[in-house]
């Protein structure tokens, strides 16, 4: 059975960077696309930026073009999400998710989920 556990949330301040980690289990990594959500309180869940099966960026999201950046590495069964110049709009839990079929940019494309992490950004 795939798992993800994504790890690396918390609370910082305005501006500073954080890197999420999500690791991934019971499966071949290399053969799962994958792809980080997020979801403020009030709002649905919205894609952040996906990763192919050999770290090529996938449509990522113009809320984070620039800031955010997803990588992985196969080996380590491990992917990332380095959040550089974060604001406060930018706190909500994030997900880390993984499907065969992919890559892709939508909710519905993506099979297995982490159970999310914290990330709450102050002014």
């Amino acid at each position: 059975q795939v798992r993800l556990v994504e790890s690396g949330g918390g609370l910082v301040q305005s501006g500073r960077d954080l890197r999420l980690s999500c690791v991934f289990s019971g499966g071949k990594f290399s053969d799962y696309p994958a792809a980080w959500f997020r979801q403020a309180p009030g709002k649905e869940r919205e894609y952040v930026a996906g990763i192919s099966w050999t770290g090529d960026h996938t449509c990522p999201a113009d809320s984070v073009k620039g800031r955010f950046t997803s990588s992985r590495d196969n080996a380590k069964n491990t992917m990332w999400l380095q959040m550089n110049s974060r604001k406060p709009e930018d706190t909500a839990v994030y997900y880390c998710a993984a499907d065969r079929a992919g890559p892709g940019c939508l909710e519905s494309e993506y099979k297995y989920w982490g159970q999310g992490t914290q990330v709450t950004v102050s002014s």
